[in-house]
């Protein structure tokens, strides 16, 4: 056998396959537009969020009593068409047992809510559909990055059944039920945050080449990675605490704080029989819970932000700053919340604060993870 030589050509250049994601624009410049693609998604998910809160604030997530993914999309369009609408509502317990003296016109305003809310749903899977469509016909999507595009639409789809699955719960005839089942409604709200760390995680990551992001890993932080991983998985434990609250509406049953019902402990914690539904039912364990929890995930925030403020990164540093002023402004709102019987108002304010801390969270777990250049100093 011939020798060659250690440099030599194995495949002439104009016979080398180009590999996908490599095409006219170059690797840069698709993950420039799969980025903005991502945080449109992002934006989507946040707006979709919003109003899926206000849908649950003014109780509208039970007008819309069937499920039709692609006829559905149309909205009444005839005095007959919302009287359909109208008389299914009619059959369930929640009429008849909260708002048995509603008018047409009433119906029509919940409607639009829950409506709305599915709208936007819709729109966030096309956008998904469009975008991924494009970028890999196109064959701009990078390396290894098909199968992390894929995700968030499967997820998406997933979001879409388990929305259905957690009305459904509510859409009752006789057996008094007025609203959709609480854990439920937290599996609903939890996957939505999974879906936006999930877009946040990729859209960051697609913001510098991988070349970089591989130079970055070499400065990694692995305590303070480690820290903003617990704090990442703590505060979407607290969110799912906050849906079970939001569930049955236990943020109105004690408005005294730092007290409830004027002691430390809620009264009847434990009435309810087999014990373990005070979980999900009882709103003054529920509340209790959320309450215990947020003060330990401020604590959890405090230790991993006097980690992070000693980084040898100054952005990293400034990352564990804003979690920190997160927090402080997250359990501020909680409380004044609470306080004021959580009215709509202060009660979407308080989830959409939730979105900015879970965002602040995600980002200071990623600088630590791939810290940026700027100014360094010694760790303390």
């Amino acid at each position: 056998m011939a020798k060659r030589a250690i440099f030599e050509d194995t495949v002439a250049p104009s016979e080398r396959p180009v590999p996908r994601g490599a095409g006219i624009e170059g690797p840069k410049g698709a993950r420039r537009a799969i980025r903005g693609w991502l945080w449109l998604m992002f934006a989507m998910v946040v707006a979709m969020i919003a109003v899926g809160g206000l849908t649950r604030l003014t109780d509208s997530g039970l007008s819309i009593t069937e499920w039709k993914p692609l006829t559905g999309a149309l909205p009444p369009m005839t005095q007959a068409d919302w009287q359909a609408e109208f008389d299914l509502y009619q059959r369930i317990d929640q009429f008849h047992l909260l708002n048995a003296d509603m008018t047409l016109d009433q119906f029509k305003a919940i409607y639009w809510w829950e409506w709305s809310h599915r709208q936007l749903g819709r729109a966030i899977g096309l956008v998904w559909f469009l975008g991924f469509a494009w970028f890999w016909l196109r064959r701009q999507i990078p390396a290894g990055w098909t199968g992390r595009l894929v995700l968030p639409g499967v997820l998406g789809g997933l979001q879409g059944a388990i929305g259905w699955w957690m009305v459904s719960s509510g859409i009752t005839q006789g057996e008094g039920t007025v609203s959709v089942a609480s854990y439920r409604l937290a599996t609903h709200l939890g996957l939505a945050f999974i879906i936006l760390g999930v877009l946040a995680w990729y859209a960051l990551l697609l913001g510098r080449s991988e070349a970089d992001l591989l130079k970055a890993r070499r400065g990694r932080e692995a305590r303070l990675f480690s820290l903003a991983t617990g704090l990442m998985h703590f505060a979407f434990l607290q969110i799912l605490l906050g849906a079970l609250v939001a569930g049955i509406d236990a943020g109105r049953g004690y408005t005294d704080w730092p007290w409830m019902g004027g002691g430390v402990l809620p009264p009847a914690m434990w009435d309810l029989t087999p014990v373990w539904r005070n979980l999900f039912e009882n709103d003054g364990t529920v509340q209790f819970i959320h309450r215990v929890s947020g003060y330990l995930l401020f604590v959890f925030g405090v230790i991993a932000w006097n980690r992070g403020r000693r980084s040898a990164f100054a952005p990293t540093r400034a990352a564990f700053h804003m979690v920190l002023a997160g927090l402080l402004v997250q359990i501020t709102l909680g409380i004044v919340t609470v306080m004021h019987g959580a009215p709509v108002s202060l009660g979407i304010t308080h989830q959409v604060m939730a979105v900015i801390l879970w965002v602040l969270i995600l980002r200071a777990r990623y600088l630590a993870q791939y810290p940026l250049g700027g100014t360094i100093r010694g760790k303390a």
